[in-house]
């Protein structure tokens, strides 16, 4: 077995040939020796309306297949810069949501402990909370983190149903109150869509969270939100979270909350590639939802922003590796 994995060579062996995995990567069995694992989380028990996401790790994997080795603009070769793979899908059990909480959860600390990084496809937006969990349990001095977060949503209600308090529309209040999260270094983009109620985020603004609507993107355009995020969230380790309903549904229709008037793909990776320069030390993309676009499109564009987002922690890790 290499010391160093790399994806298969889409000029020696097709793109459309070869098992599916991340990025065309090699699978490991634990995350020894790693400098940024990925994995797939296929849950979607914290779902509220349309599921289907349990299947979205499976469709990104095939999707990534198309990614190439060099980031276009900033000719970062991640797999150069640190050692990355495939460790497969992370336990879960579809019957049982806080199961898989604590599931998850060991996990992603048996990741961190091993001294690798995590990069999560859900799965629902659920999924971030015990990977934030995951991730202070492996590495206790680490401390609350910054957060640069995309989406339709706030996902900062405190209860669905009349007491639940463990759904994809929760997991950013549940994890600023664990004190996983600096809710001063939180910014959240393209908050857009019909509430609830006129109150829904007045919780979120009342702990300091930078609400960032699509309007007020529109208005400052890609470069500036990028600043913006850079501003809130930097200053120590972040993560970073997508949730694909941040795209347009006319881009990425497959997803259980879509909300029109959303990012089209192109702005979106201009916001992240201006994010070079922050501490990213882990992240997530979900809430993609095959069985809603059989054109696989949704996950093609999920399967792009996971490579920018590994460029950036790439950058990252190069940075910040002990020598």
């Amino acid at each position: 077995m290499s010391d160093w994995p790399r994806p298969v060579d889409g000029v020696t062996v097709p793109r459309f040939a070869g098992p599916s995995t991340f990025m065309r990567l090699p699978v490991r069995e634990d995350a020894a020796g790693l400098d940024i694992a990925l994995i797939g989380i296929p849950f979607d028990g914290g779902t509220t309306n349309r599921p289907g996401t349990r299947h979205g790790p499976r469709q990104l994997r095939e999707a990534s297949g198309l990614m190439r080795r060099v980031h276009p603009i900033s000719l970062t070769e991640p797999y150069t810069l640190c050692r990355v793979a495939d460790l497969g899908d992370l336990p879960t059990n579809p019957t049982d949501l806080m199961q898989t909480l604590d599931l998850v959860t060991g996990a992603v600390a048996k990741i961190r402990k091993a001294g690798a990084w995590a990069l999560a496809a859900g799965g629902d937006h659920l999924l971030s909370l015990p990977l934030l969990r995951g991730i202070a349990e492996g590495e206790p001095g680490l401390g609350p983190l910054g957060l640069v977060h995309f989406d339709s949503h706030s996902d900062t209600n405190d209860t669905y149903f009349g007491g639940t308090r463990y759904t994809h529309g929760t997991p950013f209040r549940r994890a600023v109150e664990e004190g996983l999260l600096d809710p001063k270094r939180i910014v959240q983009i393209g908050i857009r869509g019909s509430l609830y109620s006129a109150g829904d985020m007045d919780w979120a603004r009342s702990v300091g969270i930078r609400i960032m609507t699509i309007e007020e993107c529109v208005d400052l355009g890609p470069d500036a939100v990028a600043a913006e995020a850079q501003r809130v969230a930097g200053g120590g380790p972040a993560y970073l979270t997508f949730d694909i309903d941040s795209i347009d549904p006319a881009f990425a229709p497959g997803t259980g909350t879509p909300e029109v008037g959303g990012f089209n793909p192109r702005e979106a990776m201009r916001i992240l590639r201006g994010l070079r320069g922050l501490d990213i030390i882990a992240a997530d993309l979900v809430e993609v939802s095959p069985p809603y676009d059989p054109s696989g499109n949704t996950a093609m564009v999920g399967a792009t922003m996971m490579f920018e987002i590994l460029c950036l922690m790439a950058e990252t890790r190069a940075r910040l590796r002990p020598l």
